[in-house]
């Protein structure tokens, strides 16, 4: 799990489990993807709320997921001026 850290204090991360992040304050969390099947059971990941892609379709959930945490590490959690934030921490 990444964690970016701004020069004002906020902190920026792809939200998951491995740390938990109440203790660096109030969190402020929102969707960034929507991971789904389709009629045939194929998975995707729509990540149009952060003005992303929508990559698939794959054919299990959890390589759905990966993709998706893949390319929110890789093109979001840099891009801090122009996404909308998963999970924040005021400090």
């Amino acid at each position: 799990m990444q964690l970016l850290i701004e020069s004002g204090g906020r902190i920026r991360c792809v939200y998951g489990e491995k740390i938990d992040l109440n203790v660096l304050g109030p969190l402020k969390i929102r969707r960034a993807s929507h991971v789904e099947p389709d009629h045939t059971g194929r998975w995707s990941a729509d990540l149009t709320p952060v003005g992303g892609p929508v990559l698939g379709p794959y054919s299990s959930r959890g390589e759905a997921l990966a993709a998706e945490n893949d390319w929110l590490e890789q093109n979001w959690l840099m891009e801090s001026r122009r996404a909308v934030p998963l999970a924040t921490s005021p400090q």
